[in-house]
């Protein structure tokens, strides 16, 4: 009887060695991952103890892509973001991407969604584009989809209803491979459709295409991480017929180096 205290306090030790080295070894979350779960997602399974059960306003602006290219058809920039606020269930999303080549700004648009939850991992949206550059300027109207697939894939899919009859489509799909805890490739797959393409705007406007992305990057901090990587671009359809007539390549390989950041 009197080994039991003795008893109790070493299986008590012993517990409590467990539990810290189960903590010490759990898998970390990224800021993408974090910012791309539910608020509800993120405070109950990344940050136990914290556990809210208010819903108050948050926001998050992140640079997925500031980078320069050099390919085919020459160099350049481009650029990737997106903001938003709002609480768990409804976000004010804003979203914009584009490139400079040449000293002009080409293939450019700017989105603000209206971003509601449908369920832990999805958010529908509504709202409006517009797009800039050297084409045409054109304003459309916006809905799809967005969210966290199995296998933790990021999906996107909008939808667009422009002036006369226009319609045009642009699915997205990412997903991060982590070999050290600050080393992380990102491979991108980017489809862009219409189904009309102005003949005097050429390839510089509207031009449907598919685009394979790998980027490797090093993450200085969670909030800031320098890359580089490989972009193949493939033209379809008039966009390709005009690249042809322009004898520029309806293929495309270009080298990126940029930086990813978020607050």
């Amino acid at each position: 009887m009197r080994r039991q205290p003795r008893y109790f306090g070493l299986a008590c030790l012993a517990t409590a060695i467990c539990r810290v080295s189960a903590a010490q070894n759990a898998p970390s979350m990224s800021a993408h991952d974090m910012a791309s779960m539910p608020p509800s997602q993120v405070s109950s399974s990344s940050m136990p103890g914290m556990e809210m059960s208010d819903n108050a306003s948050h926001g998050m602006l992140l640079v997925d892509q500031l980078e320069f290219f050099n390919g085919y058809t020459g160099h350049g920039s481009m650029w990737e973001a997106e903001a938003w606020y709002g609480n768990d269930s409804d976000k004010l999303w804003l979203r914009t991407e584009g490139d400079r080549n040449q000293g002009r700004t080409d293939e450019s648009d700017v989105e603000v969604f209206w971003n509601h939850s449908i369920s832990a991992f999805w958010g529908a949206q509504w709202g409006i584009r517009h797009d800039f550059g050297t084409g045409t300027h054109r304003n459309w109207t916006a809905f799809g989809l967005e969210g966290l697939a199995p296998y933790w894939v990021e999906l996107g899919a909008t939808g667009y209803l422009g002036e006369s009859g226009r319609l045009a489509a642009r699915v997205r799909a990412e997903y991060t491979v982590r070999f050290t805890q600050r080393l992380i490739l990102q491979p991108e797959l980017e489809f862009n459709l219409y189904n009309r393409t102005d003949a005097p705007q050429r390839t510089e406007d509207e031009s449907s295409d598919a685009q394979l992305g790998l980027r490797l990057r090093y993450e200085i901090t969670r909030q800031c991480a320098p890359y580089v990587g490989l972009v193949w671009t493939r033209r379809f359809g008039n966009a390709a017929s005009f690249a042809g007539e322009e004898h520029l390549p309806v293929f495309d390989r270009q080298f990126v180096a940029g930086i990813r950041f978020w607050f």
